[in-house]
């Protein structure tokens, strides 16, 4: 039986199922489970909608830390397959090295600036009184293991680079499952709260990156891991790649910074809490969306980077054909059920009748112009796979400005809820932008064999 996937080789359509369809999965798992710690503490009796807005108060920090694992993690698994696809495994060898040092380096840096500035930032991003308690229990457990978070997130791309997509969604599987079964627990047979929550998804970080650094020190891998002095040069060739899926997720910080602050701001006292609540709940389904949609389209890099390598701009077509079809039928199921039972989904937070009320409005209104976001994501994903970064990042900082602007001014001319309409703005008119975008960089790169030589990576 085969148990590597040959980028250069295997059908394109065939190979876009095995590495996106698993790596979605991953995604979604992953997702899953940092849902399910709202879920639970949603469920606190007594304090759940106060502990769940301090929950939600944290996600723009837990989603920066995040953005450093995709900083090196996909800077350095681009690199590190193009140079697969040429037959350098040496040059390979070097980005994988060089990517474990620098991560390792900054999750310790950053682990002792954000437990040093964790109190101002909870604030500035909208905690009141009443859910500071519970945002800073959260945040000071979480921040502690962001050493575990940014190695398992950042070194699992490796493994899919290398044609394990299998294994790389274990990773991911085995974080799900101790989660899960952890979160209650602590929460409420140890009766923890918020912090069992917190040190429930600590020990399943820890698990998952022990999980990756075993599986890619194993010796069917094609190129080991090992621990690599940092190289100045190489690390700036990593960052210079993933600076823009770095900024795209840093950038999804700022967003639910805007958001909960005008809701707080525009809500006032009585309702704002009552609000962010409900956009906790929207967000989480979002994630329902976004992530497995970054897992097609993250899981499709290695093979456009592969294939770059190697100069095969035909293959590379088809796999953009092939990723944008699976987004838009992903994308497509969700829509339809964003309209029929988004409700159910709001239940297993909250019983609360008016959260539930805005909760279901806000899914309809988030969910309006997904399915041009997927295309929105595989031209974004796809350009950062070819070294465009510059365009790459453009896009979605593009995107990013529009929800931001709309956040802000909607809410001016309208009710404190209509700021939940910057979603669906800003994923209808940046994908036509993206799409206007590609179409040039198709017909100048893409139609054709031997058009890639112009593409600096």
């Amino acid at each position: 039986m085969k148990k590597t996937n040959d980028f250069g080789r295997d059908s394109i359509p065939l190979l876009v199922l095995k590495i996106s369809v698993p790596f979605m999965i991953a995604q979604f798992v992953n997702v899953f489970y940092s849902i399910v710690d709202r879920i639970y503490v949603g469920n606190i009796p007594g304090t759940g909608a106060e502990a769940l807005a301090g929950v939600g108060i944290c996600a723009p920090i837990v989603t920066l830390l995040s953005s450093f694992g995709t900083l090196f993690g996909i800077g350095g698994s681009v690199l590190f397959s193009v140079r697969l696809g040429a037959g350098d495994e040496k040059g390979a060898k070097r980005f994988l090295g060089n990517s474990f040092s620098m991560m390792i380096i900054v999750s310790l840096v950053l682990t002792v600036l954000f437990l040093l500035s964790k109190d101002w930032l909870l604030n500035w991003f909208g905690a009141s009184e009443v859910t500071f308690p519970y945002a800073d229990s959260y945040l000071t457990i979480y921040t502690a293991g962001t050493f575990f978070a940014l190695i398992s997130m950042g070194m699992n791309y490796f493994i899919t680079a290398q044609g394990f997509p299998v294994l790389g969604m274990m990773t991911t599987l085995i974080g799900a499952v101790i989660n899960i079964v952890l979160d209650p627990v602590f929460i409420f047979v140890f009766d923890m709260g918020v912090a069992g929550a917190a040190i429930a998804t600590v020990i399943a970080q820890m698990s998952s990156c022990a999980f990756v650094l075993l599986t890619l020190r194993r010796k069917k891998m094609k190129v080991a891991l090992g621990l690599t002095k940092p190289e100045l040069s190489t690390g700036m060739r990593i960052v210079k790649i993933g600076f823009s899926p770095f900024l795209i997720l840093a950038t999804d910080s700022i967003i639910i910074i805007a958001l909960n602050a005008v809701l707080q701001h525009y809500g006032g006292r009585e309702y704002g809490d009552t609000l962010i609540t409900a956009a906790t709940i929207v967000q989480s389904y979002m994630l329902l969306i976004t992530s497995p949609m970054l897992g097609i389209t993250g899981g499709s890099q290695p093979l456009i980077s592969y294939n770059y390598g190697a100069n095969r701009p035909d293959r590379i077509r088809k796999t953009f054909f092939w990723v944008l079809a699976l987004c838009v039928c992903f994308t497509s199921v969700m829509f339809l059920i964003s309209r029929i039972v988004p409700q159910y989904f709001v239940y297993i937070f909250t019983d609360n009748r008016e959260c539930v009320q805005l909760a279901v409005w806000g899914i309809r209104a988030f969910t309006l112009m997904i399915i041009p976001l997927g295309f929105q994501y595989v031209i974004v994903d796809g350009l950062t796979a070819l070294g465009m970064t510059k365009t790459s990042l453009s896009l979605s900082l593009f995107r990013k400005s529009l929800y931001f602007g709309a956040a802000c001014i909607l809410p001016l001319f309208f009710a404190a809820q209509s700021a939940f309409y910057a979603e669906p703005v800003a994923d209808g008119v940046s994908a036509c932008v993206s799409c206007i975008v590609f179409s040039f960089i198709y017909r100048k790169y893409l139609r054709g064999a031997g058009r890639l030589k112009d593409i600096k990576i």
